[in-house]
């Protein structure tokens, strides 16, 4: 079976496009117009990714009160076989979410994670942590200014932050 002639010309197009494509933004980064640069998703907050305690943690993002609320959703197993991948799910009902913290009581440095929820989105979170030892997983969100929270203890069978 032969190849129509108009099959044969889309990927050399495709390919002449992207070639275009790519010399015009070496050609912009050449002449100035278009600067390479470093891309960062949201500030750092490195002294509370650092903090050894769970207390530390809560004054380095300013989480002065915790009130617990039933509008936040953790789904985390009773059991984790593997502390290397624990999957978490957190849904927060909660209007205004802005960030979404994770926060495992008994690891090395117990701020697993954390995450700013543009307001346009649902605020949803499925990953998977890692946990040293049996603990207890607290999730933060943060919502008008405020601090609201939920826990579930999580068995660990197995360490995953190098135990």
């Amino acid at each position: 079976m032969s190849m129509r002639p108009s099959e044969e010309i889309r990927p050399r197009r495709k390919f002449l496009c992207t070639l275009a494509l790519a010399g015009a933004y070496v050609a912009a980064i050449a002449a100035g117009t278009l600067r390479a640069g470093r891309v960062v998703a949201a500030p750092w907050n490195q002294a509370a990714f650092d903090a050894r305690a769970v207390a530390a943690v809560l004054d380095d993002i300013g989480a002065v009160s915790v009130s617990d609320s039933g509008l936040i959703q953790l789904k985390a197993p009773e059991i984790a076989e593997n502390g290397a991948i624990v999957p978490i799910e957190i849904t927060s009902l909660i209007p205004d979410t802005q960030t979404i913290y994770i926060i495992a009581d008994r690891n090395p440095q117990p701020l697993v994670a954390f995450f700013d929820i543009s307001p346009h989105l649902e605020p949803f979170i499925s990953t998977r942590i890692k946990m040293r030892e049996s603990s207890t997983v607290r999730v933060l969100v943060k919502a008008g200014g405020k601090f609201y929270g939920a826990a579930q203890e999580v068995k660990v069978t197995i360490g995953g932050c190098g135990a």
